[in-house]
């Protein structure tokens, strides 16, 4: 093995910080040299370093803001499709980890060393890319502040129970949508409570893994509701039927979103940005992701 060709990226301070003592003696009795983050974007320099440097093998330990942030130095130098990545995740969520069959801490080190690798997606926003998903039209924070008895009843729709209840006098977005589906063209014009663009994670029927192997986005919009009305288990029944009224859902290889003359936030993987417009992309099977046993190639 070329030294320095396989690199762990940890940030000791994700989730409970319990990790940062004892994880870079595990990743580099594997084989990895261990750069640790100190501070805001150090994730972002990380990620560029070690496609610079050609690493063939990194390991991310962190959150999903920390594995957004690696990919997207990743891909600014050019190194995404060139490397091969894994997750051992330490965040709050672990939204990525969770959606790739990795269970915990000691599970991620050895789907790093070890893991089968597959040829996933990976989503585009505009020129920034995202592996789990990009929402407009609820706080940024709704996926990492959900209670642990809503995670346990509605699995990956606890973080929108949660921003529905944190956002009581939210006006809803008035969005145009424009995009090409797998059955053709489609548009979308009005006022949504939110909008979801799922890559490693889908929105309506059970939730749960999306198909990162497709070639598609996942996405689901859904219409303004009077917010003193909602409850948080009706709306998880809303969003868990494929047939429910006021949710449109669509599978698409490209989507156009544009506000009515006012700026959208994003929140891609949880890192916040502000647009007009936004195109939403696919590049199909564009990275190698080290996955574990309970990943599923065509989940249902």
């Amino acid at each position: 093995m070329q030294i320095g060709s396989r690199r762990c990226i940890l940030n000791p301070v994700s989730g409970d910080g319990e990790h940062a003592d004892y994880v870079p003696r595990l990743m580099r009795a594997r084989g990895f040299e261990v750069r640790e983050t100190t501070g805001p974007g150090d994730a972002l320099a990380l990620g560029r370093e070690a496609g610079r440097d050609s690493v063939s093998e990194l390991a991310v330990c962190g959150g999903d803001g920390t594995i957004n942030e690696v990919v997207r130095g990743l891909h600014d130098a050019g190194h995404l499709s060139d490397v091969t990545l894994s997750v051992v995740p330490a965040g709050t969520a672990n939204l990525l980890a969770g959606n790739v069959g990795i269970t915990d801490l000691e599970h991620g080190v050895e789907v790093a060393d070890t893991g089968e690798k597959r040829a996933v997606d990976v989503g585009m926003a505009g020129d920034e890319p995202f592996l789990v998903s990009c929402i407009a039209g609820l706080p940024a924070d709704a996926s990492v502040s959900t209670s642990g008895e809503l995670k346990e009843r509605f699995g990956t729709l606890a973080f929108f129970i949660t921003g529905v209840q944190e956002t009581l006098r939210f006006d809803g977005l008035d969005i145009d949508i424009e995009a090409v589906g797998e059955d053709g063209p489609f548009t979308w014009s009005g006022t949504a409570t939110c909008l979801l663009v799922g890559n490693a994670r889908k929105f309506v029927g059970e939730g749960g893994q999306g198909d990162m192997e497709d070639g598609l986005l996942d996405v689901a919009v859904v219409e303004q509701m009077p917010a003193g009305n909602l409850v948080a288990e009706a709306i998880g029944q809303r969003l868990l039927a494929l047939d429910t009224e006021g949710v449109t859902h669509v599978r698409a290889n490209e989507i156009s979103v544009s506000g009515d003359g006012d700026e959208l936030t994003f929140s891609r993987d949880g890192e916040l940005s502000t647009h007009e417009s936004l195109t939403l992309s696919v590049r199909e099977r564009a990275l190698t992701l080290r996955v574990g046993a309970g990943y599923e190639p065509n989940p249902e």
